[in-house]
């Protein structure tokens, strides 16, 4: 018997709201990239884009912890594995607002592509390999309405170095990501990759006035029947007080109350 798969499909995208966040569950806290991973997701949800993430450990927490820094919201695409002793699964410490539960690791990652306005991948693994080439193959074969892809991380450069002397690579499947090595590099990056996409549509930059429907979606819909999303209140924690005005500030504008210190 034949089970049918369904791929992610071609969208307009006419903004970035959701981020998809890639990168090794191998880490703890204590491990620089974890830091870095915290920061990016901070500025993400402290600029409104809701973090994406598979519900591991190592990256994937460090994504959701950093983006519940700033008050933000966060989605995971998960599955529950009974036969893959080397696969990390869901990470019991990832309290994400929303869960969407798929039934394999390919419909996992998928459901990654197709709840992503836009991808940053951190080092990893295999795991973070085959995310990673997945999303440029898609961001090739649905060029023109692809979502960009940024590659965080001075090695990235040797990576694509590599790929790019040993592949046959189009031009295309060269436009479609950018590398940076730093915050700072990434929110120049994005900026410009949502100018790209406001400009496909031929839309003004939005404001935070302007309604939300600029973006690709508002509220992500699940795209394999069997899926279910859940809501998932997470725990209250103690957030450092130099963040504190930040969170007040991000929950406000979402209209939400601000959490108990």
């Amino acid at each position: 018997m034949k089970t049918q798969i369904t791929i992610p499909k071609a969208k307009q995208h006419c903004g970035i709201k959701y981020v998809a966040v890639f990168g090794s569950a191998d880490i703890d806290e204590q491990h620089p990239l974890y830091h870095e991973v915290f920061v990016v997701a901070r500025y993400l949800a402290y600029h409104d884009k809701i973090v994406v993430n598979g519900g591991g450990p190592g990256v994937m927490a460090a994504a959701t912890a950093g983006a519940q820094a700033a008050g933000g919201e966060t989605l995971a695409v998960t599955f529950y594995p009974t036969d893959m002793p080397d696969f990390e699964g869901r990470f019991i410490g990832n309290h994400v607002d929303k869960e969407i539960k798929t039934a394999n690791y390919i419909e996992r990652m998928f459901g990654l592509m197709n709840h992503a306005d836009a991808f940053i991948i951190f080092q990893g693994g295999t795991g973070t390999l085959s995310e990673w080439a997945t999303a440029w193959l898609l961001a090739h074969l649905y060029y023109g309405h692809h979502k960009p892809l940024i590659l965080y991380g001075d090695f990235w450069h040797k990576v694509m170095g590599v790929i790019n002397e040993n592949f046959f690579i189009g031009e295309h499947e060269k436009e479609v990501y950018k590398i940076v090595k730093n915050e700072e590099e990434l929110i120049t990056v994005l900026d410009t990759f949502e100018k790209e996409l406001e400009e496909r549509c031929n839309l003004p930059r939005p404001t935070l006035e302007q309604d939300s429907s600029l973006y690709s979606a508002t509220e992500p819909t699940p795209y394999i029947e069997s899926s279910t999303i859940t809501d998932i209140e997470p725990p209250v924690t103690k957030q450092p007080s130099s963040l504190m005005s930040l969170v007040s500030t991000a929950r406000s504008r979402r209209g939400l109350p601000s959490k108990a210190a």
